[in-house]
């Protein structure tokens, strides 16, 4: 379907953003548009044997421009992750 589409329209499907790596954690931000700017927000995964829990941080934070609330985001991410290590799935 995928294939089809984008031969319809010329475009690719959108590539799954690499995760930064944070101790054993998998950081992936996810800044929501708000306004005009960005949200802080990140989802946060860790594996524990064979389940992968996930955690979804969203912030009232926000940035005036995208990259930068990317950056943010990793940022406050590793300060939850540093403060609550795997409590933060609970």
């Amino acid at each position: 379907m995928t294939s089809f589409l984008s031969r319809l329209f010329g475009k690719s499907a959108p590539q799954a953003p690499e995760p930064v790596l944070h101790k054993e954690f998998r950081i992936f931000p996810q800044p929501i548009k708000d306004g005009a700017g960005f949200r802080i927000a990140a989802r946060i995964e860790k594996d524990f044997g064979e389940e992968t829990k996930t955690h979804h941080l969203i912030r009232a934070d926000t940035h005036g421009a995208e990259d930068g609330a990317i950056e943010a985001s990793v940022a406050k991410a590793k300060q939850a992750i540093d403060q609550l290590g795997d409590t933060i799935f609970g």
